[in-house]
């Protein structure tokens, strides 16, 4: 009996145990072989479940570098906010102040009232920030036009420079003390805009010329007539008188074979205004890239011809009814003393020749293709020093030892 309820406890035990084992089983749902692991390593650490994958951020995109090239284009579109600075000759470095665009300057030229010289020099087809840079005879030719013209403005057109300094150059300070004086930039490419030439000064004929300045030059003194009317200078002149009631319609014969174009004078409606057209037809007509003169003398010569109805430069001058109201002057008026005799001016023992031979001519022309390379002392007894000291004072008081 003892026997039997020993195996009856047992067997209760084992039904007890196994149902306990079970509900851990049930409860846990863990893997045999995790069991296991555990049992046999102790320290093992079971995985943990891997999460859901993030969805991945988007970073924005980095802007990509400028180029070089982008880096110059924004540079040349750019407009300046501060005011560019130059380097003087003793290396110090000035601010320098824009010049008024002739086009967009709030004092417009007054047709036929208006005296126009223009400065070349520094001119290249793709614009760029340049200093205006005067020579002393230059400044001499613009104040002596002031001088002697009150009543007329006196228009300075830079094709090349852009800017002036801010502390003044002494000859352009000399100038500023004439009220009526201005010196302006002129952007060949919109200056020409609406005028015969427009359309050929894009065709890049102009910018292949071996004489590059002067014939930009050739080409702005016709296209100014055309806008404006009034009166056209050479930079390598000297005005000894008035020029406010001479004829609306004139030039200078520079000998019996050729007009020249160094002073002349248009209205700005009427035949002025038609002469003009026609020298601005005539130069795209006959440009020559390879000739100094064919784009300058050569064109107001032709159409002279073509308008008096000869090919006899004495006949213009000496029967002016034939050119129908447009004046030409014998060569005494503006160019006395011809090319081949440039010297005359800058030799002292030709002084007193040179001073009565020009006593009685309203401008005299100095030959500047010619003369800029004589070195002139402002203390030389000549007749350009006696020339400069009596017609621009200023200017001579300005340019030092030498003129």
């Amino acid at each position: 009996m003892k026997v039997a309820r020993t195996l009856t406890v047992l067997g209760s035990l084992v039904i007890i145990l196994g149902l306990i084992l079970t509900y851990n089983w049930m409860t846990n749902r863990r893997p045999i072989r995790a069991i296991a692991k555990e049992h046999i390593n102790p320290n093992h650490k079971p995985k943990k479940a891997l999460p859901l994958p993030k969805k991945p951020i988007q970073k924005k995109a980095n802007k990509p570098k400028k180029t070089v090239k982008h880096q110059k284009v924004k540079k040349q579109h750019k407009p300046l906010t501060h005011k560019p600075k130059f380097k003087t000759k003793k290396g110090a470095k000035v601010p320098a102040i824009p010049l008024l665009d002739i086009l967009k300057a709030k004092n417009q030229p007054r047709r036929g009232k208006s005296i126009f010289f223009h400065e070349t020099t520094n001119f290249r087809r793709d614009e760029k920030v340049r200093l205006v840079q005067l020579t002393a005879r230059e400044a001499c030719a613009i104040e002596s036009a002031a001088l002697y013209n009150p009543r007329f403005t006196v228009f300075v057109l830079f094709a090349g420079a852009t800017h002036r300094l801010s502390s003044g150059d002494p000859l352009i300070k000399a100038l500023s003390r004439y009220k009526n004086i201005r010196l302006r930039h002129l952007n060949v490419g919109r200056f020409v805009a609406g005028t015969p030439i427009e359309k050929w000064l894009k065709n890049g004929k102009l910018f292949k010329s071996k004489y590059l300045f002067s014939h930009v030059s050739d080409l702005l003194r016709y296209v100014t007539l055309y806008k404006y009317g009034g009166l056209y200078l050479d930079l390598d002149v000297v005005v000894q008188r008035s020029l406010e009631d001479m004829p609306p319609n004139f030039t200078g014969a520079e000998s019996n074979k050729s007009l020249a174009c160094g002073v002349m004078k248009m209205s700005s409606t009427g035949l002025g205004h038609k002469i003009a057209s026609l020298c601005l037809r005539d130069l795209q007509a006959n440009y020559d890239a390879n000739k100094w003169g064919s784009n300058g003398p050569g064109v107001i010569t032709r159409v002279a011809k073509k308008l008096c109805n000869t090919d006899t430069v004495t006949t213009m001058i000496n029967n002016p009814k034939r050119c129908k109201g447009f004046k030409v002057f014998n060569p005494k008026a503006f160019y006395t003393i011809p090319w081949l005799q440039w010297k005359d001016f800058f030799q002292p023992n030709r002084l007193n020749v040179t001073m009565k031979r020009i006593s009685k001519s309203p401008v005299i022309h100095v030959w500047n293709k010619f003369s800029r390379g004589w070195k002139l002392k402002t203390k030389d007894n000549c007749a350009y020093t006696k020339l400069a000291k009596t017609h621009c004072p200023k200017s001579f008081g300005a340019a030092g030892t030498y003129f």
